[in-house]
């Protein structure tokens, strides 16, 4: 059995990263941004010892797409122990914003729920392109990596 561990606030994690599968579903939609957070997230999880293998990277148009995403991943064959939810929404002048983002967040809420299995959201909601940039690996961090360190934590509590 190989454990790997890191340390996430004030939490010590240690977890058998070699029986785990993650899944990533990510939105294309201001996809300048989300593949910064899906490089993140793959960055974390195999520097947690996770092989490519062992993580699932599935594409959606939107955010608001993300929640089906990860419940196609949960019903997937591939035994998905956790999905990372990655996007991002940049405020516009319509409310559209709102709904998208409600709609994103409660979605995922729900599925992990659902599933009984962390879904983790990582979409960055910002008023400018850049403050996205910004926790895209700017000066707030990469809320990819930190989406991934949440799923690697909560797995670590369920098992």
């Amino acid at each position: 059995m190989s454990t790997a561990g890191f340390s996430f606030g004030s939490s010590n994690i240690s977890l058998d990263s070699t029986s785990l599968n993650i899944g990533i579903v990510v939105s294309t939609w201001n996809n300048h941004i989300t593949d910064i957070l899906l490089d993140g997230a793959v960055q974390e999880l195999t520097e947690f010892g996770l092989s490519i293998n062992q993580i699932h990277i599935s594409k959606v148009p939107g955010a608001f797409e993300l929640p089906l995403g990860a419940q196609w991943h949960f019903n997937s064959t591939n035994n998905i122990d956790a999905v990372i939810c990655l996007g991002c929404v940049i405020k516009g002048d319509t409310p559209h914003f709102d709904f998208v983002c409600t709609g994103a967040m409660n979605g995922i809420m729900d599925v992990g729920l659902k599933f009984n299995k962390p879904c983790i959201f990582g979409v960055v909601t910002t008023n400018t392109e850049q403050q996205a940039f910004d926790r895209a690996g700017g000066s707030h961090g990469n809320k990819g990596n930190e989406a991934a360190q949440t799923a690697l934590q909560l797995l670590s509590i369920s098992k």
